[in-house]
């Protein structure tokens, strides 16, 4: 099932997505929720970030192809750091290159887990009767920030835009083998599937669960694959203009234009 959240009649709204009709729902989507009896058509709603998340726990150098394109040794436990949740975004909106830091930031297309209850000390078998589903995301990256301005990721992280998530979330997605990719002005940047990460969904909702609770809402961005532009040569860096698109099989396609800073 898709569950999307829509702006409809200047209002955000949850609704189930059947092709080119919305099957609006009432309620929390994160709590308890039942069908409005009301159907519209895609065409007179908007497309929204998928949740607006009071968590966004992301996770560095889960896949092997990715460490190893940056020289890094393959971790023996996951990397986790935290992004604002002022960065979120939906389709569509555009990826805002700071003024502060314009000239280096990065893609990187993530599966993205949603947590659907709260979660605390989860055992790893039992870790998918805590997700909701699965949706697409990009971890956007001021790289001079992240690797040599600042000591820590925050920044280079949570710059306003930089999380884009949607276009939806899926609830019946099987992560464990899943293609992830990235598309940079039609041309294909990243390309890779779930079985090179060195945790899986269900390891990373159990191991986070265990360092700090998750709320319903909350997201788990869950790596990135090779072929990130900094790892390029030569480096490869949004600029103004060009659009990105993350796409997650069995999901579907987040595509973001990108602008400078007025």
């Amino acid at each position: 099932m898709r569950i999307g959240r829509i702006e409809f009649e200047g209002e955000p709204r949850y609704a189930v997505l059947d092709g080119e009709i919305c099957d609006l729902v009432d309620g929390d989507l994160f709590g308890a929720w039942r069908p409005a009896g009301r159907t519209v058509p895609m065409s007179q709603t908007r497309l929204l970030a998928p949740m607006s998340p009071r968590q966004i726990v992301a996770v560095g150098l889960n896949y092997r192809r990715h460490a190893a394109e940056g020289g890094r040794p393959i971790p023996e436990a996951p990397v986790l750091f935290l992004k604002g949740v002022n960065a979120v975004i939906g389709p569509g909106e555009p990826i805002v290159l700071p003024n502060m830091a314009p000239d280096e930031v990065d893609y990187e297309a993530e599966l993205v887990v949603v947590i659907g209850r709260r979660a605390k000390n989860v055992p790893e078998d039992e870790a998918d009767d805590y997700v909701l589903g699965y949706t697409c995301g990009n971890d956007v990256s001021a790289r001079d920030c992240q690797m040599r301005l600042d000591q820590q990721w925050a920044r280079a992280k949570s710059f306003d835009t930089f999380a884009p998530l949607g276009p939806w979330i899926e609830t019946e997605l099987d992560p464990e083998q899943v293609r992830v990719r990235t598309d940079l002005n039609g041309e294909r940047m990243q390309d890779s599937d779930t079985a090179d990460m060195v945790f899986s969904c269900r390891q990373l909702v159990s191991y986070v669960s265990r360092c700090m609770t998750l709320v319903p809402g909350s997201v788990l961005m869950t790596g990135t694959p090779g072929g990130v532009g900094f790892a390029r040569t030569p480096q490869v860096f949004l600029r103004d203009g060009d659009t990105v698109t993350v796409e997650v099989d069995g999901i579907g396609r987040l595509t973001n234009p990108v602008r400078r800073e007025a």
